[in-house]
């Protein structure tokens, strides 16, 4: 099994190169995706966020406006919810690796915005930073949310720097490109020979 890491700030890309490993046939597992349905799902998941933050869980379900009050507003309640959640999400994540690789899969990849910061970035073989000039991120941010200049700025300037990236991660990607679909097949190509040198 071949699991890439992808990571990378809003608005760089990252739907684009896991478009290009879903084609190759990859599996894709997206850590915020997980988290949503964990949320909804998972019962003891639930019972340790209650347990931790009175008041969260109501007639079986989390009160996600209520978790976000409190841990947006208190480092250390975010801390606690971050070591809680990471479990979680971790055995999810080796869970659907094990039925992907049980069942003939060679190729997966881990998306997630903090992979390194988790620690996830150590599950994988290769991390791939995709990146993109600011300003083109602002217009795309204001075109896929809806939101104006200032409010896409704001979010950028709350994440990461691409020098992060280009530091901690095996390789970056820098988007340029006009359209996702020229992005796609620049991803496509590194993709196939990266796999191609990883099974010599």
């Amino acid at each position: 099994m071949f699991i890439l890491g992808i990571t990378g700030p809003t608005g760089a890309g990252k739907t684009s190169a896991l478009r290009a490993i879903e084609a190759l046939g990859g599996l894709i597992m997206d850590c915020d995706k997980i988290y949503h349905e964990l949320l909804e799902e998972n019962d003891k998941l639930k019972a340790d966020l209650e347990d931790r933050f009175s008041g969260v869980l109501k007639d079986g379900v989390i009160d996600r406006k209520r978790l976000g009050a409190i841990v947006f507003s208190d480092p250390q309640a975010l801390s606690d919810l971050n070591v809680i959640t990471h479990m979680y999400i971790k055995d999810e994540m080796q869970s659907r690796l094990n039925h992907w690789e049980a069942s003939g899969g060679t190729i997966a990849a881990i998306d997630a915005i903090a992979l390194i910061e988790s620690g996830r970035a150590k599950q994988c073989d290769i991390v791939i930073g995709i990146i993109a000039p600011k300003d083109t991120r602002i217009v795309r941010i204001m075109k896929r949310d809806g939101i104006s200049s200032a409010h896409a700025e704001m979010r950028i300037n709350a994440q990461k720097p691409d020098s992060f990236y280009i530091d901690n991660c095996d390789h970056t990607l820098e988007n340029k490109y006009d359209s996702a679909e020229a992005f796609e097949c620049v991803c496509k190509q590194f993709f196939e020979a990266l796999i191609k040198n990883s099974t010599k």
